[in-house]
């Protein structure tokens, strides 16, 4: 009885009939509480559903009634990684290894975790070891190939790739990952096709649906450089991100201090000056922006979630404010208008972000809208007052300035496990 019982709950979670198989298991609980293949299987549903905190009491019941049995330790990995605490995943993934060295999922699941933890010669080393073990797994060829990429060895993560896809033609992870793989190379529209047939597999998969949107942004061929520049950003571990920021930052610090201590190189170093400030506020703005062109494609439009299509609406309406304030400032010569310029200017960069992950909950919207507000407070004083830098405007620019900061800090804290 219980044997027919399983095979169903395995159907149903195959099905992804998740609530339906813990309802069962439930019941067969209720008969065998100590049962660790049954509580096994409830974390699994409950970890499908994103119940983390249930799927972790569950299989930390299991760990205390079976401690030596590695499989256990592999759901309370990926319960860790859905929590992202990285280390506790590590430690359980690497307990399962120890308990068990022969099973290629532990291995490629310890393999994926240092590739997101951009330590990509250990995920390559633990993806071969996984591939020695099972030939035919899916994620290990995935990550093997995806290491390979970021290892500069493009072609070897291509042939790996295709191998995965020789092995099972349809799935959707291998096919969405090849995708953006292709997509970091350059390659969009080879990159389309693979989204297309991920989604073909699987309509509601996020990362083929992500993958698709910026494949689709990257036909502009200025945001195809943006992108190179976001993978190549991505691709270095915080410290040399931060490296590079303060680098930047410091290097036009240096241009600007040599332009004004010689007149004769001002010419010359003005025009580097205010293209690189361009450069680096582009990189801010650039995501909403193609948001805002995509909006205007049939297919792209369906792509853009409500919180990406309300980021490019306040980043095109902060654009039109800059825009309406240097229009009225040269027609009426008031410094006032002023005020709706650097507004403008300065909204597009927390309004494109507004809607960012982060470890702390809302930052970028709550900061936006504190800039938001302090902003139009203080063009009210500078309208009923005239004075441009009043305490509120000064306040406002502090802010501008201190949010790239935060940013970078809250942005690269998130891209770094």
């Amino acid at each position: 009885m219980n044997d027919n019982l399983l095979l169903k709950v395995e159907i149903l979670i195959q099905q992804n009939k998740f609530a339906e198989a813990e309802k069962i298991l439930k019941n067969l609980l209720s008969e065998d509480s100590n049962n660790v293949h049954f509580l096994a299987l409830l974390a699994e549903v409950n970890l499908q559903q994103d119940k983390f905190d249930i799927a972790n009491k569950l299989i930390e019941n299991a760990i205390g009634l079976a401690p030596d049995h590695p499989h256990l330790f592999y759901i309370k990995a990926r319960i860790a990684i859905q929590q992202d605490d990285y280390d506790k995943a590590e430690e359980n993934i690497k307990q399962s290894i120890e308990l068990d060295p022969y099973d290629a999922d532990y291995f490629a699941l310890l393999a994926n975790l240092k590739l997101s933890r951009k330590q990509y010669k250990e995920a390559l080393d633990f993806a071969n070891k996984a591939l020695e073990i099972d030939a035919e797994n899916i994620l290990g060829l995935n990550t093997r190939s995806s290491a390979l990429l970021k290892l500069d060895k493009a072609e070897e993560s291509f042939e790996t790739i295709e191998g995965a896809l020789r092995e099972d033609p349809n799935n959707a992870y291998t096919h969405a990952n090849y995708g953006w793989g292709l997509l970091e190379k350059g390659n969009h529209k080879k990159a389309l096709v693979h989204f297309k047939e991920s989604l073909k597999n699987d309509p509601n998969f996020h990362y083929a649906q992500a993958g698709m949107l910026e494949a689709l942004k990257a036909s502009n061929p200025i945001y195809k450089l943006f992108l190179q520049y976001s993978f190549w950003m991505s691709n270095m571990t915080a410290k040399y991100q931060w490296v590079f920021i303060i680098g930047f930052y410091a290097g036009i610090k240096l241009l600007r201090a040599l332009a004004n201590s010689n007149e004769a190189l001002q010419p010359y170093l003005t025009p580097i000056i205010i293209a690189l400030s361009l450069v680096a506020f582009s990189t801010w703005i650039m995501n909403p922006i193609g948001n805002l062109f995509l909006r205007f494609n049939t297919y792209g439009n369906l792509l853009l979630d409500k919180n990406e299509k309300a980021s490019s609406n306040f980043v095109a309406a902060s654009a039109g404010i800059f825009l309406v304030g240097v229009l009225l400032y040269f027609l009426f010569k008031e410094d006032k208008f002023l005020s709706l310029t650097f507004f403008g200017f300065a909204m597009m960069l927390p309004f494109s972000l507004m809607f960012s992950p982060s470890k702390y909950k809302n930052a970028f919207l709550i900061y936006a809208i504190v800039m938001a507000i302090l902003g139009v407070l203080a063009i009210v004083v500078a309208f009923l007052t005239g004075v441009l830098f009043n305490l509120l405007s000064v306040i406002f620019a502090v802010g501008f300035i201190g949010f790239q900061w935060v940013a970078n800090f809250l942005m690269i804290k998130e891209n770094n496990k």
